[in-house]
């Protein structure tokens, strides 16, 4: 038996205009919840990948990753109560239009721009205290440069062999 502790790795996009943070509601085994446009890092892409085709399957918009805002670790129970760990790596950035040709991930119900003080106000309705964490840290004006990110080649080719079911 495995008991190693292994974090689920996800990335966020957070993404701002006009003083409004891009969120989507989505659909969760809690009812309707708010996120950020998030995700889980898949084999053979780096962290800029996945935030960068996460934002498109969930908002159908491009985003262009500028900076890496923060790393949250935060912890959840799943279905029969055994907790499980989330490691979410969030980044800032532009996003563009949204393709009205492109259909939204599954589960994702729609998109939202939300104030800070509308996200605060709403946290009962968050995915994750990551959500608040990556604003407030956004806000504080907290941005680290992308090189800090380092992906080896070998981890940019997906492996053979089928995935565990998440």
């Amino acid at each position: 038996m495995n008991t190693r502790w292994m974090p689920h790795v996800t990335v966020a996009a957070i993404a701002v205009h006009q003083g409004r943070f891009l969120v989507v509601e989505e659909e969760t085994e809690a009812g309707l919840k708010l996120n950020m446009p998030a995700g889980h890092l898949e084999p053979g892409e780096s962290l800029q990948q996945a935030v960068v085709r996460e934002v498109l399957e969930e908002t159908a918009r491009p985003f262009t990753p500028e900076a890496l805002v923060g790393i949250y670790l935060a912890s959840s129970p799943d279905k029969d109560g055994t907790p499980t760990s989330w490691l979410r790596f969030a980044f800032c950035g532009r996003v563009g239009d949204a393709d009205p040709t492109r259909a939204l991930d599954t589960g994702i119900v729609r998109t939202l721009w939300l104030t800070a003080d509308e996200l605060a106000a709403s946290a009962d309705r968050h995915r994750s205290p990551m959500v608040m964490a990556g604003v407030r840290d956004y806000l504080a004006g907290r941005r680290h440069a992308l090189d800090v990110l380092c992906t080896d080649a070998s981890a940019l080719i997906a492996p053979a062999r089928p995935l565990a079911p998440r």
